[in-house]
């Protein structure tokens, strides 16, 4: 365990275990734990929030693509809020890990519309199209290189803005989720993975650089603290 809050100073580069090789039945139990997880801890708010502001005005269903959307949990969620909202939407999920699809479409109720996509993200380029790109949680997993070069990809591809939903590094988050995860008795995974994906997060000043080095225009980004232990960067095209 980290000594100090100096240690969350920096981003920590290790391994989760759900990034590992496992079988289907383990990968299945650990997203359902990390869905109870997304549930109590408010995951969903940032996201749903930030849409608010394209929930009217659209000529067209707004096409919304979730980029690492694991068991679908966030486009299930957007579904509900479009639904309600009187919101036309196309939806579509896009993961890596073949297990995550499979996942996904199991957990999605068969009058579900939401498309579920596996393979590389920067490949996906529909003909009409992407209005809003989103993640949850994901971009904790990647290098800092992998995160410069999907900032560029999102600003060259969402027509309309696009969304981070992560966490921001801190020993008080760090401790705090190990405490309620052995409590929770959530999956191995998860009490393993949780902190880590803490330590691996971010701070301010870190999306700041990565939006240096990705040209981007710090200005048009809004990096806010959602509670709780939530760190979110957005950026909206055309105001």
């Amino acid at each position: 365990m980290p000594s100090d809050a100096s240690s969350f100073d920096h981003r920590a580069y290790l391994s989760e275990w759900m990034d590992e090789p496992c079988t289907y039945e383990e990968f299945r139990a650990c997203l359902l734990d990390l869905m109870q997880v997304n549930r109590l801890l408010f995951a969903y708010r940032p996201t749903l929030h930030w849409l608010e502001q394209f929930a009217s005005g659209s000529r067209e269903p707004l096409h919304i693509v979730d980029v690492g959307s694991g068991a679908g949990d966030m486009l299930r969620r957007i579904e509900a809020w479009a639904r309600s909202r009187g919101v036309a939407v196309r939806l579509t999920g896009i993961d890596l890990n073949p297990f995550a699809g499979r996942a996904a479409r199991e957990f999605t109720a068969a009058a579900s519309s939401i498309e579920w996509i596996t393979g590389e993200a920067f490949q996906y380029q529909p003909p009409d199209g992407i209005h809003l790109i989103i993640s949850s949680l994901f971009t904790h997993h990647l290098t800092d290189a992998e995160i410069v070069r999907f900032l560029q990809w999102m600003e060259r591809t969402a027509a309309r803005g696009w969304f981070i939903n992560d966490l921001r590094r801190s020993a008080r988050s760090y401790r705090l989720f190990k405490l309620l995860a052995r409590g929770m008795r959530w999956h191995r995974f998860v009490q393993h993975d949780g902190p880590i994906s803490v330590q691996r997060s971010f701070l301010p000043a870190d999306w700041l650089t990565y939006a240096q080095n990705a040209g981007l225009n710090q200005a048009d980004l809004r990096i806010e603290d959602a509670r709780p232990g939530r760190l979110c960067v957005g950026r909206v095209k055309g105001q």
